[in-house]
């Protein structure tokens, strides 16, 4: 694997723990999207990722965009759909990636990949089966043009808000510290939400 991955999505599998066609996804969206917006890694939220789909792809997104949820410029839309927004802060630009077709393998080994995929749809396939058929998978995605895995669109969306920050308070029930701005106030008390759902 070592020898024929690029070396920023070696990085990727390093994060994300293995090599896998939703991370390939991930970083095929996110090499397009440095491209196109001219974007450097993200040190705080200047870049903005929005993903449709809660996907082994976010990881690719947070390693080279930068994107995170601890940060709050990773927005997860979990709709189920192979579909990224990344927006650049400094000049209000940004595209939509939309995944187009059904994916078919093209690459060398066509025999080997249709044996692999038909035990892994079978439900007979063992580890080592599922690891070749994902590795196989993942190195054709990564050959393969853009523009013949997705479609991209420039939008125009509304620049989401910074990541908001508030003291936190102890709940009223619980005594946990919690975000103010995410408190709900039962007769009275501020409360943390699983308290004030225990309470209806």
């Amino acid at each position: 694997m070592n020898d024929v991955l690029p070396e920023d999505l070696k990085v990727c599998v390093a994060f994300h723990g293995h090599l896998c066609p939703g991370l390939v996804y991930g970083y095929l969206v996110a090499k397009e999207a440095i491209q196109r917006l001219g974007l450097h890694r993200s040190g705080d939220e200047e870049v903005v990722a929005i993903s449709e789909n809660d996907t082994c792809a976010i990881d690719a997104l947070q390693v080279l965009l930068g994107t995170t949820a601890g940060k709050g410029n990773l927005i997860i839309k979990n709709y189920g759909k192979n579909a990224f927004t990344v927006l650049n802060r400094s000049d209000k630009r940004a595209f939509r990636f939309s995944r187009k077709v059904q994916y078919e393998y093209q690459g060398e080994h066509q025999e080997e990949f249709g044996s692999l995929e038909t035990a892994v749809a079978d439900g007979k396939a063992t580890t080592e089966q599922k690891s070749r058929q994902r590795f196989l998978k993942s190195l054709d995605l990564v050959s393969k043009p853009f523009d013949a895995v997705f479609d991209t669109t420039a939008v125009e969306l509304p620049e989401p808000p910074y990541a908001p920050l508030a003291p936190s308070e102890a709940c009223a029930e619980c005594g946990e510290m919690t975000m103010s701005t995410r408190m709900l106030e039962k007769d009275g008390k501020p409360l943390c939400i699983p308290c004030a759902e225990a309470r209806q």
